[in-house]
């Protein structure tokens, strides 16, 4: 006779747990950037009650309040929303393609070719639903730099680190100087593409740079099957019949893509897409099927959090939101290299 036992799964417990910490991390992120979106349609030189506003965002009530929020506060607040989605999306996909915490639009340069295409076309005098469409070109451009230097290191993170920062401030002098030979009326528009701004903000920007980013995002979302086999290992993704090189290929140029419509929303905004990754690491666990979705939210919170900031919580007037995320991303960034370094260097010494 033989005793029944029952089995023991922890397998089993551990996927119930983070599903639990991946639903719980969802519903806080949303009711959190449901709250953030009320404030600020609400609070301003003409503050108004939560229910007036939202009123005015469908276009009921006052006409004056339904100017002000339809004009000015929503389409900030929106693209806000999805710049930081954008970015926070975009640094998961390269932080899980590189295999290093330190991958991330601004840190590798991206988003500083974006703001240079971007800055061109302004120059140029184009309309400014074209925007995109340099800020997209620019971005492409960066990374094909990025490839060129560092590529032959075999993408080693303190190689890769420093040629995006080096790419990254030959790019930002080339925009200052494009900035110094515009007309006066010009250097004011494009003065905020070099620090990172989601201020005047209108629905011909939000609606062409957000509906592209809504695709991308949907393109990552069904993309994170061959990114989730490539957490595997190289060895592994090709014995499970992945195309390696050509999914590495797809996935930079999406997360260029996603980087890019960013900056043409908001500009080089640092920090952000550097600093979701390991939030939504450190708060769910390793990546699942969420994890880009989370990224996604997460940088949307943070970028709008940061916006209502620098709008009335700071005495400076005009300040740009991606000031208050380089002050915080700085530091972020040092840690991060002095964690690396040791063991870089007995990697690649």
């Amino acid at each position: 006779m033989s005793a029944t036992t029952v089995p023991v799964r922890p397998r089993s417990t551990a996927r119930a747990r983070i599903r639990r910490r991946v639903l719980l991390f969802a519903t806080t992120g949303l009711l959190a950037l449901f709250a953030l979106l009320t404030v600020s349609l609400t609070t301003g030189e003409i503050p108004m009650p939560a229910g007036t506003a939202l009123r005015a965002l469908i276009g009921l009530g006052d006409p004056g309040d339904v100017l002000v929020v339809q004009e000015f506060r929503a389409p900030r607040s929106v693209a806000a929303i999805v710049a930081g989605a954008g970015l926070g999306a975009a640094g998961c996909v390269l932080q899980r393609l590189f295999r290093n915490p330190l991958a991330s639009p601004d840190v590798m340069g991206i988003t500083g070719g974006a703001s240079l295409g971007a800055v061109a076309l302004i120059a140029a005098g184009a309309s400014q639903s074209l925007i995109p469409v340099g800020a997209l070109g620019g971005g492409l451009l960066s990374a094909l730099l990025l490839g060129v230097f560092a590529w032959g290191s075999g993408l080693a993170v303190t190689r890769l680190v420093l040629t995006g920062l080096a790419v990254q401030a030959g790019l930002a002098a080339a925009v200052n100087l494009m900035i110094v030979r515009f007309p006066a009326e010009l250097a004011g528009s494009a003065l905020q593409w070099t620090t990172g701004s989601v201020y005047g903000r209108t629905w011909v920007e939000v609606w062409g740079a957000g509906g592209a980013m809504v695709l991308a995002l949907a393109a990552a979302l069904v993309m994170n099957r061959q990114l989730a086999v490539l957490d595997l290992g190289d060895d592994s993704a090709g014995a499970l019949g992945l195309r390696t090189s050509r999914a590495r290929l797809q996935l930079l140029v999406l997360a260029v893509v996603l980087a890019s419509l960013a900056a043409a929303l908001a500009g080089p905004v640092t920090f952000v897409a550097l600093a979701v990754p390991h939030i939504v690491r450190f708060l769910t666990g390793p990546p699942t099927a969420a994890s880009l979705a989370l990224a996604g939210l997460t940088g949307a919170v943070l970028l709008l959090a940061s916006d209502l900031v620098v709008q009335h919580l700071l005495p400076i007037e005009g300040l740009p939101v991606g000031a208050v995320t380089a002050t915080l991303g700085a530091p972020w960034l040092l840690v991060l290299m002095l964690r690396q370094s040791s063991p870089v260097q007995r990697s690649h010494g």
